[in-house]
């Protein structure tokens, strides 16, 4: 893991860790959709004519431990997650590398992602933090395949920390550009609504990890 540790730099935790603390929404950020105590934010990347998304906002009754827990757990996600076509761990030349294919509805082609990630534990003015970042890479042991699409740019930070209560309040970047023959409005349509189901999705998975534990 020591290779994946150098993939990001210290200023990357630390940036994660502000935006939970305070968030950054200067320039060009406008509000997507509020909801169910969750604030979902975009920039347009001007490049790709795709969004930039942040997301704040608590999930109930999901403590932090458990939610990174779930969250790092990728044979557990392949129970719980429907857009998982495959999903697995590798050592490459020293880093575990995450390969991930999503599920695309027909007739569009699936996608799949090759990306690294880590998970760290850090302690803020007394306060414990986890951020887990995750971003693409290429590696050979991972060749693209015939009939899905790659998606060669991708990048995420987590930062989840205790709500006060029983919940978690969370920061959450991403961007990807899936590629292919999908027009742009169709990709940021399915983030506007799939942002918020996943994090449903996610807190559901939280409950039932529980009850299998």
């Amino acid at each position: 893991m020591a290779l994946a540790e150098r993939s990001f730099s210290e200023e990357e935790f630390r940036e994660a860790i502000a935006e939970l603390q305070e968030p950054s929404l200067t320039g060009a950020w406008q509000l997507l959709v509020k909801a169910s105590g969750v604030a979902i934010y975009r920039l347009l990347d001007q490049p790709t004519g795709l969004y930039k998304y942040k997301v704040f906002g608590v999930l109930e009754n999901c403590p932090p431990d458990l939610l990174a827990t779930v969250y790092m757990d990728l044979d557990y996600r392949k129970h719980w997650d429907q857009y998982v076509k495959e999903l697995c761990e590798q050592d490459c030349d020293g880093k575990t590398v995450v390969y991930w294919e999503v599920k695309y509805p027909f007739p569009m082609s699936n996608r799949d992602y090759v990306y690294i990630r880590q998970l760290r534990e850090m302690e803020v003015e007394g306060r414990k933090i986890h951020v887990i970042l995750a971003k693409s890479i290429s590696v050979p042991q991972f060749p693209e395949k015939s009939g899905v699409t790659r998606v060669k740019y991708y990048k995420q930070s987590l930062a989840i920390e205790s709500d006060g209560k029983n919940g978690s309040k969370v920061f959450m970047y991403y961007f990807d550009n899936p590629g292919g023959q999908i027009p742009s409005w169709l990709i940021n349509w399915a983030a506007k609504n799939g942002v918020p189901n996943f994090l449903k999705e996610t807190a559901k998975a939280c409950q039932n990890y529980l009850k299998k534990s």
